[in-house]
C-alpha cells in the first residue's frame, strides 16, 4: 500500500498560488514589526511580491524563511486555506 500525500494550494491572488502546508502565518502589513520583517527579506533577496503592483494586504509567512506578499486580505487567504483543509477528507 503506497500512501500519496497531496500538497494544498491555495490561490493568492492574480494567478499565483502556494503551498498551504508551508505556512507559518498569515499577517496584516500594517505593523512597525511586520514592516521590519518585509523590509529585511527584500534586502536579502527572501520576498515573493504576488501582488501584481497593487497595494500589499497581507503578508504570508513560510517555512522556508521566504515572506510572500499578498494583495487579499488575510481573513481571504484564510479562508481559502480552511476550504482547501476541509475539501481534502479523504472519503472512505
Amino acid at each position: 500500500m503506497q500512501i500519496m500525500t497531496l500538497n494544498k494550494l491555495i490561490h493568492v491572488g492574480f494567478g499565483n498560488i502556494v503551498n498551504a502546508g508551508k505556512i507559518i502565518a498569515i499577517v496584516s502589513p500594517d505593523s512597525a514589526p511586520v514592516r521590519r520583517l518585509v523590509s529585511n527579506a527584500k534586502s536579502d533577496g527572501r520576498t515573493i511580491d504576488a501582488t501584481q503592483g497593487r497595494k500589499t494586504k497581507s503578508v504570508i509567512v513560510m517555512e522556508n524563511d521566504r515572506i510572500v506578499l499578498s494583495a487579499l486580505l488575510p481573513e481571504t487567504i484564510r479562508g481559502r486555506a480552511l476550504e482547501e483543509s476541509d475539501s481534502g477528507q479523504d472519503e472512505d
